[in-house]
């Protein structure tokens, strides 16, 4: 348990030792580096502004950017939370995720925002406004965040900033099928003071961004109002990925991996079929070797002068390896170990190019990763076309202490789940499985219906999932029939089905007698919802087969009606008074055109 979130806390420790500075600083960035197993590497970008209250509702912007506090004006929003995610975070091989998942969003887009207004509606009004105007500076669908998509939580979120008006909103809005991709890394850079032209941000390219196997991008406004001082408004960026050294290591121009020659290949050779034609590959111990000019194929463009203003020789780049791991550094640059051995932070020259380079060594010892509190997996089960059923896994691996946390499921309206057929399921570490009343395992539960083409199905539970114990939740549901208007291209594909957001309240471990209660998310995958979909070559088929028929239909018709039937010798005379009628036309038409221009002569 001591070491559960050492990760996270490991994470969140130093991108706060990298960007505290002095209480008048008001821009500060920092990257945090982790090499993962199976050749993985952890990237982690945060960049964090402040302007005063009375500057942001003045418009008197110098490090908040003036695009995005202008559309939060307009629309009375109060905090904002936006994030763009794409792949999927490995916990078994990976640990914890990085910030303790709560810079992660959902798979495509997701939104939420607290809204000052006197009612629901007038927050729905505001709500389409601010995603609409998001919509375009993000160069992303959020436009079709509508009523069907929207939700309002009630225990899965809570406001990050300190507010002091009673009439806040909060809603919620998900796009599982947007696809990220660089026309939102664009205007995601100009939001920052430097904008990707000097500092960590100029490591960003979107050939290397969006090649990652798990990439995250979050924008986070808040309003903060210190015990002293005046009330300020934070804007934090962070963009987290997760980089395969070998493939981030190829050229662009050579992209495609191409097989190891014979010569270089590493054999087991006390395997008894090994000769000059079979090779069983030997596991390399060392670990692999990999610079910021391979992985991101750049350097680090000094530091954004903005930072070395406010608060200048502040460490920018830190990187989680052993202290026994040599590395090399560009010139300049200055290193500090932290006392754990586990970590080094770097001080960069303000206008001098920095490159770190960790050359491929025997690893000794390796960063000790953190477990997940909570594994979830959810599934469609069940076959047809009219119905099917969910099944939602959580997996607790403490052996001493219960895992509570808020399950917050958003379902499309035409998916129509059947509350009542909820059951609970609990193994334990004896492999006995057994059935136990729904009470024992969800606490509580918030239930909306949804409406149909209105608003969908938003289900939050208050879970329970007791020491080492795997607990199953399922529940049946209707699939609904829609209009054939309604069906994108790819109906066939299927209707993606959001993820769903489980926040994690706090561990209780009675065996040390201590509580930690801080907020873990986790996300699930999404999902792949078939529907009944029709048969559209029908219509074409249709058209086809009628107009085939009519014009047969019609051409057969008339012709029996215009035709001319006549007897063999009578056709045989009738075509020789037509052939001679044909020849003396010609011959008078002849005559006619001389007469007329002997006439025009005289």
């Amino acid at each position: 348990m001591t070491v559960l979130f050492l990760l996270p806390l490991l994470l969140l420790t130093a991108l706060s030792t990298l960007t505290s500075a002095a209480p008048d600083s008001d821009y500060h960035e920092g990257l945090v580096l982790q090499p993962l197993p199976q050749s993985s590497l952890l990237a982690s970008f945060n960049f964090r502004s402040n302007t005063s209250q009375e500057s942001f509702e003045q418009r008197h912007f110098r490090y908040f950017p003036r695009a995005l506090g202008q559309i939060l004006q307009h629309a009375n929003t109060k905090e904002l939370h936006l994030r763009f995610t794409t792949g999927r975070w490995d916990a078994e091989s990976w640990g914890s995720r990085p910030w303790n998942g709560s810079k992660e969003g959902n798979t495509g887009v997701e939104l939420w925002a607290w809204i000052d207004a006197p009612d629901d509606d007038g927050a729905f009004a505001k709500w389409i406004t601010l995603t609409q105007s998001l919509s375009g500076l993000f160069c992303a669908s959020m436009n079709f965040i509508d009523s069907t998509r929207t939700t309002r939580p009630i225990a899965s979120f809570e406001p990050a900033g300190d507010h002091s008006s009673s009439q806040l909103h909060l809603l919620h809005g998900t796009l599982p099928g947007e696809v990220v991709c660089t026309e939102n890394l664009t205007p995601f850079l100009k939001l920052l003071p430097c904008k990707g032209k000097a500092g960590v941000s100029s490591l960003f390219d979107g050939h290397k961004l969006f090649d990652a196997s798990w990439q995250s991008m979050a924008v986070d406004v808040r309003p903060v109002c210190p015990e002293y001082g005046e009330c300020m408004v934070q804007i934090e960026q962070t963009i987290d990925m997760v980089l395969d050294i070998d493939r981030s290591k190829r050229p662009r121009d050579n992209p495609i991996p191409r097989p190891v020659p014979n010569e270089q290949l590493v054999c087991d050779t006390s395997k008894p079929y090994n000769a000059d034609d079979t090779c069983y590959p030997l596991e390399n111990t060392a670990e692999k070797g990999w610079s910021l000019q391979e992985i991101f194929g750049r350097t680090i463009s000094g530091v954004c002068p903005l930072t070395e203003d406010e608060n200048p020789g502040k460490e920018t780049v830190c990187l989680r390896v052993p202290h026994e791991r040599g590395i090399i550094i560009s010139p300049g640059a200055s290193e500090t170990r932290n006392p754990d051995g586990l970590s080094r932070c770097f001080n960069l020259e303000p206008s001098s190019p920095f490159d770190l380079i960790i050359p491929e060594q025997e690893a000794l010892t390796h960063v000790p990763l953190d477990e997940p509190a909570l594994s979830a997996e959810r599934t469609i089960v069940g076959h047809g076309q009219e119905r099917g059923g969910m099944r939602i896994i959580f997996d607790n691996p403490s052996n001493s202490s219960a895992v509570d946390f808020i399950y917050f499921e958003t379902l499309p309206w035409f998916l129509r789940p059947y509350v009542h057929t909820l059951q609970a399921t609990i193994i334990g570490r004896d492999g006995i499985r057994r059935s136990v009343p729904v009470s024992q395992i969800v606490k509580e539960t918030f239930y909306r219906p949804a409406i149909d083409r209105e608003r969908g199905t938003q289900l939050e539970l208050a879970l329970s999932v007791p020491a080492a114990s795997t607990v199953t939740l399922t529940y049946d549901f209707e699939k609904a029939v829609l209009r054939y208007t309604e069906y994108p291209p790819d109906a066939n594909r299927g209707f993606n089905v959001a993820p769903a957001v489980i926040r994690l309240l706090g561990l209780r471990d009675q065996a040390q007698s201590y509580e930690y209660y801080s907020p873990v998310y986790i996300r699930t995958t999404s999902l792949l919802l078939p529907l009944p979909t029709p048969d559209f070559s029908m219509p074409y088929n249709v058209i086809i087969l009628t107009s085939t028929v009519i014009a047969l239909a019609f051409g057969s018709i008339f012709n029996l009606l215009v035709r001319r039937f006549v007897a063999a010798d009578e056709a045989a005379a009738l075509t020789a008074q037509t052939f001679k009628g044909k020849i003396v036309g010609k011959v008078v038409a002849l005559r006619d055109r001389i007469k007329g221009k002997g006439s025009k002569m005289e």
